[in-house]
């Protein structure tokens, strides 16, 4: 298994570690509730360091990027992050991940841990355009503060206005006594906040000064419940090689305003009625949905399964998110989730869970 900078931090601290995509990660400290309410009432932080960093320069970086993802980086300005998505040649996904500009002819890909040499294999492999690719993923870490009051407590940390990084802009600048970094709000969970790209050996420092600040270390379980909360994909549960960015439910982020990596089949796609559509839902009754358990009918039919599922810390009760017929698609449907031998009643609904 691989280490963070901080993997001795978290043992120090009692953490509870685990093997996640290779990496020995915290997936709790305190307990998932206890974390999960921290993010959502105040502010926690979280060691994101396994996530993939690759930088795509040169004059052709933008038209391998257009070419390679589904979103159209052309859109963004210097400052700007943009999520998207890598088509595969076959309808579905390589992966998502966050393009930010960090210059003219510099690009940042923020890809999963997972799926770090995969996707630069993919990319490099699309690189006929001559873009230059440096995977920086084993020289940075990242942070991810988040919470309602991340901005108060982490302003004594920076001399730039945090309050003024709207959603999905990010500034370089100096943090926690560190300079250059990157300050970006692209958030995960859905109660605000901010990331913090930095270099391994600054990266203690930085967290050293964030927890004194107020910031309670929150793990990867939490993590999940509380993407989950607001709906939003884990890519290997939700979106994979086999799902199509429009079942998906990611239209918003395939524009056909340009030609990517399987383009004509998904604008072809775009045109038919869908063989499935992922949809969230909520249990009627008691129960926890988990991943991979069937969605049926009233009459006991296999109709769909579930990607993703938890008892919500926030709204006390289980939600879940999963593909489904598009007949069974509509907010309001009713569906059965078969949690053993029993079909649990569950409402289809609108996204976010959490309404904050």
């Amino acid at each position: 298994m691989k280490n963070t900078a901080l993997t001795s931090t978290h043992e120090a601290l009692g953490a509870k570690m685990v093997s996640f995509a290779g990496y020995n990660m915290p997936v709790q400290y305190d307990g998932v509730n206890i974390e999960h309410e921290a993010v959502r009432k105040d502010v926690g932080v979280f060691d994101v360091s396994h996530m993939g960093e690759f930088l795509i320069e040169g004059p052709n970086a933008l038209a391998l990027i257009r070419k390679v993802s589904s979103n159209d980086a052309s859109k963004l300005t210097v400052g700007k992050a943009q999520y998207s998505c890598l088509p595969n040649d076959d309808g579905g996904i390589v992966d998502d991940l966050l393009i930010y500009k960090i210059k003219e002819e510099q690009y940042l890909l923020v890809v999963n841990a997972s799926n770090i040499e995969k996707d630069w294999n993919w990319i490099y492999s699309k690189n006929d355009v001559g873009a230059e690719m440096k995977d920086v993923s084993e020289a940075y870490s990242l942070l991810a503060i988040q919470g309602p009051n991340a901005v108060e407590k982490m302003q004594p940390l920076s001399s730039h206005d945090l309050s003024e990084i709207k959603f999905y802009n990010f500034i370089v600048g100096d943090f926690a006594g560190i300079e250059h970094v990157i300050i970006s709000a692209t958030g995960y969970t859905g109660s605000g906040g901010f990331e913090i790209y930095c270099k391994n050996e600054d990266v203690k420092q930085i967290w050293d000064r964030v927890t004194q600040a107020g910031a309670k270390p929150i793990g990867l379980a939490a993590r999940d419940t509380l993407r989950l909360e607001m709906g939003y994909s884990l890519y290997g549960n939700d979106i994979d090689d086999t799902t199509s960015p429009l079942e998906a439910g990611l239209g918003w982020i395939t524009k056909f305003t340009k030609h990517f990596t399987n383009s004509e089949n998904l604008a072809e796609q775009k045109k038919h009625v869908l063989k499935r559509k992922l949809v969230a839902f909520e249990l009627d009754d008691k129960g926890i949905p988990r991943s991979g358990y069937d969605i049926v009918d009233n009459a006991g039919n296999h109709i769909g399964k579930v990607t993703s599922g938890t008892m919500s810390p926030s709204l006390k009760k289980g939600i879940g998110l999963g593909y489904v017929s598009p007949v069974f698609s509509d907010f309001g449907s009713k569906i059965n989730i078969q949690i053993r031998k029993n079909a649990i009643p569950a409402t289809v609904v609108k996204l976010p869970f959490y309404k904050g």
